[in-house]
């Protein structure tokens, strides 16, 4: 898995349980956003052959995990709806520098570190579900949320170099973990 510049805060699984049915409506935008974020860096960079099919790949299965987590929402009597949204994102896209090949480094390094810490999270969240059906699909999700991460590093190297990459990684991690200091006003899966 990718190295985060730092673990998630303890009491986060204890609040995130308190607020489940927030969290699984958060995920569910994260993943349908998720999708997304792949499918506008394959229009974004059309030229850039080496990311079309492991982005689309990855939006797929974003949109699989999309439908997965409305169904988990359905059953549980949540109706999925607009939510008020973590300033996580945002506050990490903030660091995406403007001028080429650097800001398609930074677009593919967020990311990875997006994934990552969605991966760390579901472990947690996998680790206090009273409900063991839930566990299991949250621990199932791991897998896919690692190698998505590794996918994003790995595309970043191919355009930058494995060095370039890893520098750069090292600093956006350095900012995605001073973010997270920060509480946010609401509970959701990157607060």
């Amino acid at each position: 898995m990718l190295e985060l510049a730092e673990d998630t805060r303890d009491d986060w699984a204890d609040e995130a349980l308190a607020h489940l049915d927030e969290i699984l409506l958060d995920h569910a935008h994260c993943e349908k956003k998720a999708a997304g974020a792949a499918l506008k860096l394959l229009f974004s960079y059309p030229d850039t052959l080496c990311l079309q099919e492991p982005l689309s790949r990855l939006a797929r299965e974003e949109l699989g995990h999309f439908e997965q987590i409305l169904k988990v929402l359905r059953a549980r009597g949540v109706a999925f709806k607009r939510q008020r949204p973590s300033p996580y994102g945002g506050r990490l896209h903030a660091h995406v520098r403007r001028d080429e090949p650097e800001r398609l480094m930074d677009l593919l390094l967020v990311g990875a570190l997006i994934e990552a810490r969605s991966c760390e999270r579901f472990r947690l969240l996998a680790a206090v579900l009273p409900d063991p059906a839930l566990a299991q699909l949250y621990r199932g999700l791991l897998a896919c949320e690692e190698r998505h991460g590794d996918i994003y590093v790995d595309l970043c190297e191919g355009v930058a170099g494995e060095e370039r990459a890893r520098e750069r990684l090292r600093e956006l991690a350095d900012a995605e973990a001073a973010i997270l200091r920060e509480r946010a006003p609401v509970v959701r899966l990157h607060t």
